[in-house]
């Protein structure tokens, strides 16, 4: 008894933030946003803030103040407040998704190592033995699928020290690019390399894919809520946190807060040494390579500000674009050994046993190993026929991704949904409250459900009105398909419970 009270309670506020801020803060997030629309993604961000993330935020913390003993996350959430079923299939959806995340992440996430090696991608020259370029890329992640589940086995001592390492490789990362662009400005006098031309630089991207394309701008605010995705991730730590109806809740609210004012200031920032159209704007920059670019840039910029010559500079835009890749690996790192059993431990520890069946559900050093094992071997099968299987198999990741974009913030629907029902449950002892009114829960939960509907229904229509019509399709295939195949194992289940009831009856 002693030993498991060590392994639930070992979570303290920081470690707790460093977790979360490295489960939903992505770099990646603030260049590529200034890539896809300049300065006109900062009111998309403070929109998404105030109508999803900020709200749902507190909803999270509601919820897991008042469910701090249960192991199952957001699946216990909806089923005490909703029922099982409904529960399980949000549960289901938001967890798939995050099985695509590692596929697309076990392989590109050797970019931010290569450039921190040689300080560009040369990815696609690497060769061991006689393969080549996305085959090396394909052995890679699933070797490094393989460690990490070894050593998540380990227990959340483990995983602790890496998150932290990677929270910690992300708030230097962010440090050096608030203090870089800063000393830009003060070395520039004041001069900004992206002009702010009153609020219409704030209202009209310089991107002429964006520009004038109300569709495509409403459809960014998914991608801005991609970016605030995770949260609903570390709903199963609550039973693993220092006194968790105190200290969860406050974790939630300082990381809602330093993300949301994070991601903001970061894009205004990038301006300050970035200029769109002669960065940005040219040739073979993409959103891949895009964070490498803007940081290799703020060197660059950080020298030609302080007088150093154009080699120096070069240089010095080289280094930074190392310290990138370095930084970019560490927070991947972190947000993988949270992600690769968080997700898990919530569907499985959550969710009735009988629906897993042999030793599935079993849990050691407080992790499901046995799930987590089935797991790698799924994530290791698709990386390898993605690696390996030619064009065919990238279309079918490409389909696979499409169908998971929106299924990934479905879930986030069902979340909110069963907020109202949550707040009307007066059995439910709630010792954290925000909404303090039936009504002002109501209002919040239509906010942010109206904000994830909208916001989907453009990005699904996007590609279709530019003539992409398969990818619209697959968008709305992804959560029916995975709806229907949560509801068949549920209905499954539900049949061999009533089932045995009915033999018991028969035996007593």
């Amino acid at each position: 008894m002693a030993s498991n009270t060590k392994i639930t309670k070992n979570l303290t506020l920081v470690s707790l933030v460093l977790m979360i801020f490295t489960s939903v803060y992505g770099f990646n997030n603030i260049p590529r946003s200034f890539y896809k629309m300049g300065y006109a993604a900062i009111p998309w961000y403070i929109f998404s803030a105030i109508t999803f993330f900020v709200p749902f935020a507190l909803m999270v913390a509601e919820f897991g103040s008042a469910f701090k003993d249960e192991k199952g996350g957001i699946y216990s959430w909806m089923e005490k407040s909703i029922g099982s079923k409904f529960a399980f299939i949000g549960t289901f959806m938001w967890y798939f998704s995050y099985i695509t995340w590692m596929v697309n992440v076990a392989s590109g996430m050797w970019v931010p190592v290569s450039n921190a090696i040689f300080g560009e991608d040369t990815t696609q020259n690497w060769t061991l033995f006689n393969l080549r370029g996305p085959q090396v890329l394909g052995v890679l992640g699933i070797t490094w699928i393989l460690a990490v589940t070894y050593t998540s086995t380990k227990g959340l001592d483990k995983i602790k020290k890496v998150t932290n390492l990677g929270g910690s490789a992300v708030l230097l990362l962010n440090v050096f690019l608030w203090v870089g662009a800063i000393a830009v400005l003060i070395g520039n006098q004041g001069q900004l390399a992206q002009p702010i031309s009153g609020i219409h630089s704030f209202t009209q991207t310089p991107n002429s894919i964006y520009a004038g394309d109300i569709i495509a701008s409403l459809a960014f605010v998914v991608y801005a809520l991609f970016a605030y995705g995770g949260l609903e991730a570390v709903g199963g730590l609550v039973d693993q946190t220092e006194n968790p109806e105190k200290t969860f809740p406050k974790g939630i609210l300082l990381s809602a807060a330093i993300i949301s004012v994070g991601y903001s200031l970061g894009i205004l920032l990038i301006g300050v040494f970035t200029n769109w159209a002669t960065v940005m704007g040219i040739e073979n920059v993409n959103l891949g390579n895009a964070s490498y670019i803007v940081m290799a840039n703020l060197g660059y910029s950080l020298g030609t500000a302080f007088g150093a010559s154009h080699a120096a500079a070069t240089a010095l835009g080289f280094g930074v674009a190392r310290f990138v890749g370095l930084s970019m690996f560490l927070a991947l790192s972190g947000a993988f050994f949270t992600l690769m059993f968080a997700p898990l431990k919530q569907l499985i520890e959550g969710t009735p046993k009988g629906l897993w069946p042999g030793k599935i559900g079993e849990t050691k050093n407080g992790m499901p190993i046995n799930a987590m094992w089935i797991q790698a071997a799924i994530v290791c099968v698709m990386i390898a026929l993605i690696a390996f299987g030619g064009s065919t198999m990238a279309a079918f990741f490409n389909i696979l991704v499409s169908m998971t974009n929106v299924a990934m913030t479905i879930p986030y629907v069902f979340i909110a949904l069963a907020f109202p029902y949550f707040k009307k449950k007066v059995e439910i002892n709630k010792p954290f409250i925000i909404f303090k009114t039936q009504g002002s829960a109501n209002f919040w939960s239509l906010v942010v459900v109206l904000t994830v509907g909208l916001a989907n229904f453009f990005s699904i229509m996007q590609p279709a009105l530019e003539g992409d019509v398969q990818t619209t399709i697959w968008s709305v295939a992804g959560p029916v398909i995975f709806s229907v195949i949560a509801w068949l194992m549920y209905s499954k289940y539900e049949k061999l419970h009533h089932l045995g009831k009915q033999k018991q009856k028969q035996i007593s």
